[in-house]
């Protein structure tokens, strides 16, 4: 517990007023007003005669919301929640999630969309490539608010960087609950700065607002940074080809390996995730030019859930051997993970992937070992599809699972494995997507319309 000007704080508990109250008024409870009063007064520590009264206020705009009419406000829910669907755990479904968002968007002019299924977007701004990308911070350091601003700065720094291009410029979004200290903001905004001014990017712009304004209560902690970047020519996933090598440089972790090490009460690990090791190899090839095809980092669903994917953009066939790709990853990163037994290739390790002819291998690894950084050659790309991972004990299965690998307690309750039939999700989710596009199309025909009509 923690005393603070406005009373006794339990920091452990946040809670969505708004969701709660509407819960309650749609399973008709009698008793909701009274239910949000007690919480708001263990949460915020109020009177119980302001906290009565502050339900009656979230009951009163939660009614009003409950059931707007207009087309506008409509949505049919597809009955796949995030969780059930893995959005965001870096598996399977999240995977086919970024297919259906493709698919909403639709075909745009950029050079690189998310069909592509790159961390990052490009366009083509006059003779050069305009490459943007952006990255939340991750969801389990929201107590430890420098830590989650390092990771997600060094985060976004990479996804511009493997497009083969320099980044020029930071931006930030800071969410936090209405009962956050400010000092979290300021904390956060500090990790962010520590990396800029280690590659000398500059933060320029960005928000600060709360969660949910007066509706959500507590002192969670969530945002993202974006970064944009400038290159003459780019390394989109799609480019990796038949005949190519694949290199990887070492890698210790961010954020992921952060929540393992802390969640599992072993944070001296965390230590091991400082560095820049990346963005300084990274920009050693972008500095000496040799030639490379495709470059991304190792995280979504670590190289499990990379290497499907770029099988899936590019149209080719992965193959990887397990023992060199084992010996790049950080020693007391991987006994860590192997003590909690963690499959270190289904998480995300922060190392840098380099697809590129083999005639410049030698070239690429003497540049990232002359910038400080380990690096060797862990695969190769055929002709075909899939992925192979090649191992002492022969070759093995190297598909990402449902979920990528539990590295947290309550992820390891959660599981790794779908709790509901997949093709059926999928099929719901499809239809989501459907629907999504026909409201998309409706409106831009209104406004057009409107737009018209005015001018006329």
């Amino acid at each position: 517990m923690e005393v603070s000007g406005r009373g006794v704080v339990a920091r452990a508990h946040r809670m969505d007023l708004e969701g709660y109250a509407k819960l309650g008024l749609r399973r008709n409870d009698p008793n909701i007003r009274n239910k949000l009063a007690d919480h708001i007064v263990e949460i915020k520590g109020m009177s119980r005669e302001r906290a009565v009264a502050l339900a009656g206020a979230v009951l009163q705009e939660a009614r009003a919301t409950l059931n707007p009419r207009g087309d506008v406000f409509e949505l049919h829910n597809s009955g796949v929640s995030m969780g059930e669907f893995g959005v965001g755990s870096r598996g399977l479904g999240d995977f086919y999630m970024h297919t259906k968002i493709a698919e909403v968007i639709g075909r745009t002019g950029a050079v690189v969309d998310s069909s592509q299924l790159d961390d990052s977007g490009v366009v083509k701004a006059g003779d050069k490539y305009l490459i943007v990308t952006v990255d939340g911070m991750h969801s389990r350091l929201s107590d430890y608010p420098f830590l989650a601003g390092f990771h997600v700065t060094r985060a976004a720094l990479r996804d511009i960087l493997v497009m083969g291009a320099r980044p020029v410029a930071l931006f930030s979004d800071i969410h936090l609950a209405d009962d956050g200290d400010v000092a979290k903001v300021l904390d956060h905004i500090a990790g962010i700065a520590t990396v800029g001014e280690l590659v000398n990017v500059p933060l320029i712009t960005g928000s600060t607002l709360r969660i949910g304004g007066d509706m959500v209560i507590g002192d969670r902690l969530t945002g993202c940074v974006g970064a944009v970047g400038i290159a003459e020519r780019i390394t989109p996933r799609k480019d990796a080809a038949p005949g190519d090598v694949i290199i990887m440089t070492e890698g210790a972790g961010g954020g992921t390996i952060c929540a393992a090490a802390l969640y599992y009460g072993m944070h001296d690990v965390v230590e091991e995730t400082l560095n820049i090791k990346f963005l300084e190899a990274a920009g050693a090839l972008i500095d000496e030019g040799p030639e490379i095809h495709a470059m991304t980092d190792v995280t979504n669903g670590g190289i499990r859930g990379d290497a499907k994917e770029i099988s899936h953009t590019a149209g080719v066939k992965m193959v990887f051997f397990e023992e060199r790709m084992r010996s790049l990853v950080n020693h007391r990163v991987l006994e860590m993970l192997e003590r909690l037994e963690i499959d270190y290739l289904g998480v995300s390790i922060d190392a840098l992937l380099i697809i590129a002819p083999e005639r410049e291998a030698d070239v690429i690894l003497g540049v990232i070992e002359k910038a400080g950084v380990a690096a060797d050659i862990i695969g190769r790309v055929e002709r075909g599809s899939g992925v192979e991972l090649h191992t002492k004990e022969g070759i093995k299965d190297f598909s990402p699972r449902f979920r990528e690998s539990a590295y947290t307690p309550i992820k390891k309750f959660v599981g790794e494995e779908a709790t509901r039939d997949f093709e059926e999700m999928r099929a719901l989710v499809d239809a989501a997507a459907e629907r999504a596009i026909e409201k998309k199309k409706r409106f831009v025909e209104m406004i057009r319309s409107r737009q018209s009509g005015r001018a006329a």
